[in-house]
């Protein structure tokens, strides 16, 4: 599956990147790769592949899933005891968005 450079440009955008035009160029040829190589796993025949792990099957006895007991939440005050910096009950972040 081809994969265009204004494809990989939008996509970037999306995610907040920055890319050069040689970056935008090694992408659309890597990701094109990876997308072709999912293609080719999508057409393989797994209707005869039993699940290695599901956690809907029954548990046998080594399973390690703990009971699921409800406890008391955690507080906010509690939550944010060692918060770096905190203001009107919320953890304050720095900002990482700038556009």
């Amino acid at each position: 599956m081809k994969l265009t450079e204004d494809e990989v440009r939008y996509v970037a955008e999306l995610a907040n990147l920055r890319l050069s035009e040689e970056e935008v160029h090694r992408m659309s040829q890597d990701l094109g790769q990876i997308l072709t190589h999912i293609d080719q796993l999508k057409a393989l025949d797994t209707s005869n592949v039993e699940p290695m792990a599901q956690v809907l099957f029954a548990a046998d006895e080594t399973a390690t899933l703990r009971e699921d007991v409800p406890h008391d939440c955690l507080g906010n005050r509690d939550a944010l005891a060692n918060a770096p910096l905190s203001g009107a009950g919320y953890f304050k972040v720095p900002k990482v968005i700038e556009r």
